[in-house]
């Protein structure tokens, strides 16, 4: 049967560049991506999916099932864009890969016994849907999650950072400076907590990075603005980590608070990336269908220092989130125009197939195989217990 799962595909092929090609045309921002999910589901609510818009009240969000019983199997797609730049991560063409999987799988999954999910999964850049669908429970019921992702080399799954964005705002007194000389300003609350940001990070490690941003506005330098904001994103290699730091950061604006008496607040202003937890039994199977698609170039392991919002998924059932090379020109960059270009090339086009083949080739074998599935779900398990 995976014969037939991989003949369907190059049936679909023109299908899939639709796919990339549409969204590659038609880039929206985060939580904006009326179009990509509406193109999306229309393609699975022809191919007999049941789908549902809307989903969890997140307007660009969709679910769609195909079959039925155990085990659950799930697919997910990201679809939005940095804008005016387009699909510089390849987001495009990671929802063909996906869209593919599950469409070259519902055509054998009537042969056996399961359920493929499809989820739309918007906002990545800002935080990620995949987030809130974790805290809903959305995976609860599912066995594994799968996705690929675009890149300029092939890795297999690895690890993320664990981000955790945190805004602190100090609020002061209008009036110009000249009229109130050696007072403080919420600029200089701000300064005492940058400065003590530079003592925590060096008691942290190397696997600690905060990056601070300061907006304090003002016309004039003698007429400032009250407010004084910093966005902060600590990023670390576990979540609990974060939160640590968090609260290191929030003592210092207490102190700042005391010393300045301009009042604070604080807050974690966009959903918390979980790190990455890859199950590696899954990652190998996946591996083994991919080399046996052709693609045997692989760098192992990525240890991705940007957050993912997988981490959250892979937190609650096991999961995987590899990286396929997509690029023949060794001299392109990913997150640029010109690595979104390369995800129309017939070069990429081509590599989708095996990603979405070696994806849905996975899937069946753990419903082939039932004591693949349990030793995936035993790992998981004795990662979670430690």
């Amino acid at each position: 049967m995976k014969q037939e799962i991989l003949s369907y595909l190059y049936t679909i092929k023109d299908d899939i560049y639709t796919i990339t090609r549409y969204l590659y045309d038609n880039p929206e921002e985060s939580y904006n991506e009326k179009k990509a999910c509406s193109f999306l589901m229309e393609i699975l609510r022809r191919n007999n999916f049941k789908v549902t818009g809307n989903f969890l009240d997140i307007p660009t969000a969709f679910c769609s099932e195909y079959g039925s019983g155990y085990p659950k199997l799930c697919f997910l797609c990201e679809y939005d864009a940095l804008l005016p730049e387009g699909h510089i991560n390849g987001h495009n063409l990671g929802a063909a890969i996906s869209t593919a999987a599950a469409l070259s799988l519902s055509k054998i999954i009537g042969k056996v016994s399961g359920t493929i999910v499809l989820l739309g999964c918007p906002g990545e850049y800002i935080g990620g849907a995949k987030v809130t669908m974790a805290k809903q429970g959305v995976f609860n019921d599912i066995d594994i999650a799968m996705m690929v992702h675009p890149d300029v080399k092939t890795y297999e799954s690895g690890t993320s950072k664990a981000i955790l964005p945190l805004s602190i705002k100090f609020t002061g007194v209008d009036g110009v400076t000249y009229l109130r000389s050696n007072c403080f300003s919420p600029v200089d609350a701000g300064l005492f907590v940058f400065n003590g940001i530079n003592m925590i990070l060096k008691g942290c490690g190397d696997k600690v990075q905060i990056d601070v941003m300061v907006n304090s506005g003002g016309l004039t330098p003698s007429l400032p603005s009250d407010v004084s904001e910093m966005k902060i994103y600590i990023r670390a290699d576990t979540l609990v980590k974060s939160e640590s730091i968090k609260e290191k950061i929030i003592k210092l604006a207490e102190t700042a608070s005391f010393i300045t008496n301009f009042p604070f607040e604080s807050k974690v202003y966009e959903l918390p990336d979980t790190e990455m937890l890859t199950n590696s039994t899954l990652s190998r199977i996946f591996s083994h269908n991919l080399k046996e698609l052709g693609i045997i170039d692989c760098c192992g392991p990525k240890e991705d220092e940007a957050g993912l919002s997988m981490g959250s998924v892979s937190q609650v059932i096991p999961s995987i989130h590899p990286y396929i090379r997509i690029t023949e020109n060794a001299d392109v960059d990913y997150g640029t125009p010109e690595f979104a270009a390369e995800t129309l090339t017939p070069f990429a086009q081509d590599t989708a197939l095996k990603a979405a083949g070696a994806l849905a080739a996975s899937a069946f074998d753990l419903i082939e195989k039932e004591s693949i599935l349990t030793e995936i779900k035993e790992e998981f398990y004795s990662q979670k217990r430690k």
